[in-house]
């Protein structure tokens, strides 16, 4: 906005603004401002710096002796303060530096910055609901000074003119909003009352509201912030601080932990919440600066990590955006974001160390989360790894338990592996660790760290096939045949076939098949189809000798047997594709449209030879 009309005119004349005043409010409204009800906000805050520049003034003055007082019935708004008050200068000057970012004069911003805030585009909100904003003060810098009257109108014109001192007879500023028809919804007594409560309720200064009706006058903010307040004991302040974030959240909190940053003077709580948080998903925190609420959806004041809790603070040094509805990303966010997330780590390590119950409780509900922050947290990774459960061939178990049983722990790269080789791994005696799952695998991996009697590699099929029983000579020459025409069988999906014995015996197969394989061999067929072409020699140079998936029949099992000694060509092979079908189905992979219709197939052709056969 550029400067208003400064030419020589008779006292209370009507000045006007250089601007489209109509435009710029459609921009504060659809661009700056969330909602309109904002308006209320920045009126309390232009009250509240008054305040405090008054009380940097009058340092002796008692705690709590100026206030703010709000007024509505159906035909006005008005916010009465006992602050600082303005000058016909100052009322000048602050209007005229509106949106003068690059123009502004340092000592104008240090008053701004001071006690006065963004005064101007404050007032302008109010044309979000009003036609006409009426501001009566008086100064207390200059006690001599008359009060003063700016009258702003919506088509962009106003007057400024002083006034007896009867208008205004004590220091502060009266501002009064004449409302639009269409801004009932913001300006009813009952809304401006839950808004003053709303925005005001942790304010250092005392606020309260009068609907007009004749009634008491109600307090606004009756109450300290509940980490003001003084308890007889630790144990009340813990329960009245979790009450406070009951109300506020609508949870009742884990656990609620008390952040203090005096460096900033920040204080606040963390109310941990009772149930795991969906992956990705964040909730925002509710932000005070200086007793005014900011935002209840300020994502920025906590890493990503720490989305298992939510946070009320108040702070003084936090700098908000022109909007006042988020936090301005500086080094003093990122300073106090970075001291936050070290009184979270605390908390963990005191819980840890001192409440396995509550850390039972609070792991169970959000060990994704705390496997987050451990693979970058090695303080956080030693205290807890041990306890954060895990899926392995033992149930779901915390590693701590899972390595009392086995000292060498294998951990799979996928959930469909580990869903392959689970039952046989267990009935061999192996322990396996599921290391599918988000962070499981690097974090497994890392137990070798602080539990240096335990090994940890991944599984691979070798070792698994090496702790499958081989069957006699005898068996196998026996078996030959039918190994060999399930072999020809199975050529089409690169698997061989083999015989052993192992546990349990209600397992007819076993098919060990890695993701990494079966893309080997993708890659492989590919180059083979575009030999000769530019992709071909681009896939033949990734080309590596590509691991065949392996179908291991269990000789211990009843329907096994009988299958490998049949002596019908056709009926073999379709066997063979029903026990690779039932294999690659327990997998729980998703299967290729090959391997549908081959299940399809052999289940229909197992059916006719059974019927046929009754006959």
């Amino acid at each position: 906005m550029t400067l208003p009309d400064t030419a020589p005119q008779q006292p209370g004349a009507d000045r006007t603004f250089q601007v489209d005043l109509r435009g710029l409010v459609d921009l504060l409204s659809h661009h700056l401002y969330s909602s309109p009800r904002v308006y209320l906000r920045e009126l309390m805050q232009n009250a509240v710096d008054a305040l405090t520049a008054r009380h940097a003034l009058e340092q002796a003055a008692p705690a709590g002796s100026f206030g703010i007082r709000l007024y509505a019935d159906r035909s006005v708004v008005r916010v009465e303060d006992d602050g600082v008050g303005l000058t016909e200068a100052d009322v000048h000057t602050f209007l005229a530096t509106i949106g003068r970012s690059s123009k502004r004069a340092d000592g104008i911003a240090e008053q701004r910055g001071d006690f006065i805030g963004q005064f101007g585009i404050g007032l302008l909100s109010c044309f979000l609901v009003a036609d006409e904003i009426h501001v009566v003060s008086r100064s207390a810098r200059t006690p001599g000074a008359p009060a003063v009257e700016w009258r702003g109108r919506g088509d962009g014109s106003y007057t400024v003119r002083a006034l007896p001192a009867a208008a205004r007879p004590a220091p502060g500023t009266t501002v009064t909003l004449t409302p639009r028809a269409d801004a009932g919804e913001w300006t009813a007594p009952a809304r401006v009352q839950a808004l003053a409560r709303h925005f005001g309720s942790l304010l250092r200064h005392p606020v309260t509201f009068d609907d007009g009706s004749g009634g008491p006058v109600v307090p606004v903010n009756p109450e300290e912030a509940p980490w003001a307040r003084t308890y007889p004991t630790p144990g009340a302040r813990s329960r009245a601080l979790a009450t406070y974030g009951e109300e506020v959240f609508g949870f009742t909190p884990l656990d609620t932990l008390e952040l203090d940053l005096p460096a900033v003077g920040l204080k606040g709580i963390a109310c941990v919440l009772p149930e795991a948080v969906p992956a990705g998903r964040r909730h925002g925190h509710r932000v005070h600066v200086k007793g005014m609420l900011l935002s209840e959806q300020a994502e920025e004041i906590l890493p990503d990590w720490a989305f298992f809790v939510r946070c009320v603070i108040d702070a003084e040094s936090l700098r908000p955006t022109a909007s006042r509805e988020s936090l301005y990303e500086d080094d003093t966010l990122a300073a106090v974001r970075d001291a936050l997330a070290g009184q979270l780590r605390a908390w963990i390590a005191r819980v840890a160390a001192s409440d396995p119950e509550l850390l039972h409780r609070f792991l169970q509900a959000h060990h994704l989360s705390v496997k987050s922050l451990a693979v970058h947290d090695d303080e956080i990774l030693r205290m807890l790894l041990p306890w954060l459960p895990f899926e392995t061939t033992d149930g779901h178990c915390t590693l701590d338990e899972f390595s009392r049983t086995h000292r060498t722990v294998l951990v799979t790269s996928s959930v469909e592996e580990f869903r392959q080789v689970a039952a046989i791994a267990s009935a061999a005696g192996l322990g396996v660790v599921n290391g599918g799952y988000t962070y499981d695998r690097e974090l497994v991996h890392r137990l070798s760290e602080i539990r240096p009697e335990v090994s940890v590699a991944d599984l691979d099929p070798a070792t698994l096939t090496a702790h499958l029983d081989p069957v006699d000579r005898e068996t196998e020459l026996a078996a030959a045949a039918y190994l060999a025409l399930a072999r020809d069988a199975l050529a089409v999906f690169d698997c061989d076939v083999a015989l052993r014995a192992f546990q349990p015996a209600s397992a007819p197969a076993l098919l060990v098949d890695s993701r990494e394989a079966r893309h080997e061999r993708t890659r492989s067929r590919l180059a083979r189809e575009q030999e000769g072409g530019l992709w071909g020699d681009i896939l033949g140079a990734l080309r590596q000798e590509a691991p065949r998936a392996q179908l291991i029949l269990n000789q211990l099992n009843p329907l096994v047997r009988t299958a490998v000694a049949i002596d019908e060509p056709e009926l073999a092979r379709t066997s063979a594709e029903a026990l690779y079908g039932q294999a690659a189905l327990l997998s729980r992979r998703p299967l290729r449209p090959a391997e549908s219709s081959l299940i399809n197939r052999s289940f229909l052709d197992l059916l006719a030879h059974a019927l046929r056969k009754d006959r």
